[in-house]
């Protein structure tokens, strides 16, 4: 005995004229709208054709005979309309869009096409980015198309927030080659961090190595983000080479966290070039050399140095921190000594700069920001498109950058200045 398992008509037909809420919500003003949007469409696109074709429709082109002249149109002519149903934030909409056929030079014949609607396009780039735009702010792809349902009436589904999504993955093709030969980058900060991607169908622990310039006007960019496997040498290395590559000058001073492999690929390649090392991490390591207990204290000893006011301050204070914790913890005094001139290399920069020449927080602050925006997935799929939505999460302004501290002096040379290492 067989048993059916199919909805009733009764059922179904219920559930498809089901009256769902946001559906009764009547807007007289995007009701109208909408229905001007069409009219407006197909006047646009006629008006292409008719400047195509150097006539009105039912026009006639001036015959030499009767003494006019000839415009610089195209010689051709119209044969009838097609529908095409086309979506943008004015919602769905059906138009009827002109056809017509060109002569050639040659004798033969082609399509003509709109300038203002291209060929097979069902959604203008104010949808796409709007669509982009809701996937890169953390809602799952099969939920953007509910979450947008009430302006696109339904339209969006997972396969064409896809097709949207390898649109942005051109865009990112063209940002990771173009020429650098032409921007005014004064500063590089360099600095890696850590995320987990899914590799051979495992979740796996890859660093993120990004480089944020520093323009003349303050203008922090994103140069360039890479996955690699480590923060070796030879990765380092490959970054800075592909930079250099594409055109970029020799920086004028560089911000980094001080890894081994980072410093020696500058070395290798900018010898001799400022290098600042990053105030924020050496302070971490600060504090992983001491008990919790003593935690605050040597936080507040950091602090003072750090931010004094001028560099014969923070000399006197560093002086005075590594007599004070050479006697009650050696090894916080042996950690500050290592780090040696490089920890104060922003001394050597106008003092409106120091705050943001200190640290690599610019990129610190953008990963963080990046793990809050994908805290709904654990493990990225692969590292190619982790990479392409750290930069798309930046060039579409969902993570916000801010202007550098002390723009006005960026320009100045820097002061040749060595820290005095006696205490």
């Amino acid at each position: 005995m067989t048993r059916t398992t199919t909805k009733p008509d009764a059922v179904q037909r219920e559930a498809e004229t089901a009256v769902y809420l946001f559906d009764d919500w009547f807007d007289p003003i995007e009701a109208g709208l909408r229905d001007r949007v069409r009219d407006f469409i197909e006047t646009m696109i006629r008006t292409d054709l008719a400047a195509a074709l150097a006539r009105p429709r039912y026009g006639r082109r001036p015959d030499l005979r009767d003494g006019g002249d000839v415009p610089a149109g195209v010689v051709g002519h119209r044969h009838g309309r097609r529908r095409r149903r086309l979506t943008g934030t004015f919602g769905k909409t059906d138009i009827a869009v002109p056809r017509a056929r060109l002569r050639c030079d040659d004798g033969t014949t082609r399509e003509w096409q709109s300038k203002s609607l291209r060929a097979y396009q069902r959604r203008t780039k104010a949808a796409d980015a709007l669509i982009a735009s809701t996937d890169l702010a953390g809602a799952n792809r099969r939920r953007v198309g509910r979450a947008l349902a009430a302006l696109f009436g339904g339209a969006v589904g997972k396969d064409t927030v896809s097709r949207v999504w390898r649109k942005v993955k051109t865009d990112w093709q063209a940002w990771n080659s173009r020429c650098l030969a032409d921007e005014p980058i004064v500063r590089l900060i360099l600095d890696g961090t850590v995320v987990r991607v899914r590799l051979d169908r495992k979740a796996t622990s890859i660093s993120r190595l990004v480089v944020i310039g520093v323009r003349a006007d303050r203008q922090k960019v994103l140069l360039l983000v890479k996955h690699m496997g480590g923060e070796t040498t030879e990765a380092w290395r490959a970054v800075i080479d592909h930079l250099i590559a594409r055109g970029l000058r020799r920086p004028a001073f560089l911000i980094t966290d001080r890894a081994p492999g980072l410093e020696q690929a500058i070395g290798a390649v900018w010898n001799g070039a400022p290098v600042q090392r990053c105030t924020v991490h050496k302070h971490r390591t600060l504090l992983g050399h001491a008990p919790e207990r003593l935690h605050e204290q040597i936080t507040a000893d950091d602090t003072d140095m750090i931010y004094a006011a001028t560099a014969e301050e923070i000399e006197d204070r560093r002086k005075a921190f590594l007599r004070k914790w050479r006697l009650r913890h050696r090894a916080v005094a042996d950690s500050l000594e290592q780090a040696g001139d490089a920890l104060f290399a922003f001394t050597r920069l106008p003092p409106s700069q120091w705050r943001s020449a200190s640290t690599t927080n610019a990129i610190e602050r953008r990963h963080e920001a990046f793990k809050r925006q994908i805290k709904t997935q654990t493990v990225l799929p692969s590292a190619d498109p982790a990479a392409m939505l750290f930069w798309a999460l930046l060039a579409s302004g969902q993570i916000n950058r801010r202007k550098g501290d002390g723009w006005q002096t960026l320009t100045t040379t820097i002061v040749d200045r060595a820290v005095d290492q006696a205490a």
